[in-house]
């Protein structure tokens, strides 16, 4: 089968996300590479059933991974590293 071009994946892209914005399992849907092509990416918050997901969409595949929950990441700048015993002896 031919490669999907970048304008035939953001059609399918667009199609998966309406298929797809019923399930609370959806958590991103984007663009990927795929070989010498693109396919859709369908983020996941936990497995879905299989039925509900398509492997193509016009022709164009559709990758899904389970990505787990997304959260808001701090503002808090994180702690600073402690120094090793021997960074401070030298």
């Amino acid at each position: 089968m031919k490669p999907a071009t970048l304008s035939q994946a953001r059609a399918a892209k667009a199609k998966v996300a309406e298929l797809m914005k019923d399930s609370d399992a959806v958590n991103g849907v984007g663009i990927t590479r795929q070989g010498a092509g693109y396919a859709v990416k369908l983020n996941l918050a936990r497995p879905a059933g299989t039925d509900a997901l398509p492997s193509r969409v016009d022709g164009v595949p559709v990758k899904v991974e389970i990505v787990g929950e997304i959260t808001k990441r701090s503002t808090k700048q994180p702690p600073k590293k402690a120094v090793s015993a021997a960074r401070r002896s030298s």
